[in-house]
């Protein structure tokens, strides 16, 4: 039997609308020694034709990317999640951007799992980071077109309750607030209380408030509602200040530590 050249089997491929590869179906499909072909793809790397993202897993890069020297996330992400055999979706800012809400840093995507914690990838030309999260259920995500397939996304719902969940961590809330405002367009009554009752309260009493401060009384009663059937304990409006005292606002349970730029 005759086996391809890696060089032809990345144009199958590539012919195909893929975009990765890994070792093992390398090892399946190229009639060559294990140190032959290890030779051939860092051939290929310094070449800059492919990249290595993940062990034993790799991107093919078309000449229309060479200068990056990597890919849009989009395009290989629902098959890299695969290879690791872990559910995923792509949220926060990157989902924020795919749904035409504020500007999203290029070089970054920002990836939600479940535990255990997958090691974030950080080099020169390619930032995924992963933040985890307990449980979601299939219909709060979107799967969007790509050139490749489809990439799971958060819907516009699920972006705003993770983001303000996440705020500490990803620059705090008035970095967030205009993105929070464009993405209320997109926003559906319905959806945003189905996952507002299934989040943490903390969380939901937060975004309550800020969509109350934007002007969006649908959507910010709707999480009244929810809050009103439990109970919850007093929290800090922003987690990113030291200083955790402020006025009560009583509608909400939150102290005003930290004034919002609305």
């Amino acid at each position: 039997m005759n086996h391809p050249s890696i060089s032809d089997y990345i144009f199958q491929i590539q012919s195909q609308g893929r975009y990765s590869l890994t070792l093992g179906e390398l090892k399946r499909n190229i009639g060559s020694s294990d140190k032959a072909l290890l030779q051939n793809l860092h051939r290929l790397k310094s070449k800059n034709q492919i990249a290595q993202i993940r062990k034993e897993f790799y991107i093919i890069i078309p000449p229309q990317y060479s200068h990056q020297g990597t890919l849009p996330c989009i395009l290989f992400l629902d098959d890299m999640m695969k290879f690791l055999n872990r559910e995923y979706y792509l949220g926060l800012y990157s989902a924020a951007a795919l749904h035409g809400a504020g500007h999203q840093q290029p070089m970054e995507s920002q990836v939600m799992i479940q535990k255990p914690t997958l090691r974030d990838i950080n080099n020169k030309k390619q930032i995924i980071t992963f933040f985890t999260k307990n449980h979601w259920e299939s219909e709060w995500i979107d799967q969007k077109k790509t050139e490749s397939g489809y990439v799971n996304v958060s819907s516009p719902e699920l972006t705003a309750v993770d983001l303000i969940h996440h705020h500490i961590k990803i620059g705090g809330l008035n970095r967030i607030i205009p993105i929070l405002e464009d993405l209320t367009e997109s926003i559906k009554v319905t959806k945003l209380s189905s996952i507002g009752n299934k989040s943490a309260l903390p969380t939901i009493q937060r975004l309550g408030y800020i969509l109350e401060q934007l002007g969006e009384e649908k959507l910010s009663e709707a999480l009244a509602k929810t809050i009103n059937k439990k109970k919850t304990n007093t929290a800090p409006l922003s987690l990113s200040h030291k200083n955790k005292e402020g006025r009560l606002n009583e509608k909400w349970n939150l102290k005003m530590n930290a004034k919002l730029d609305i």
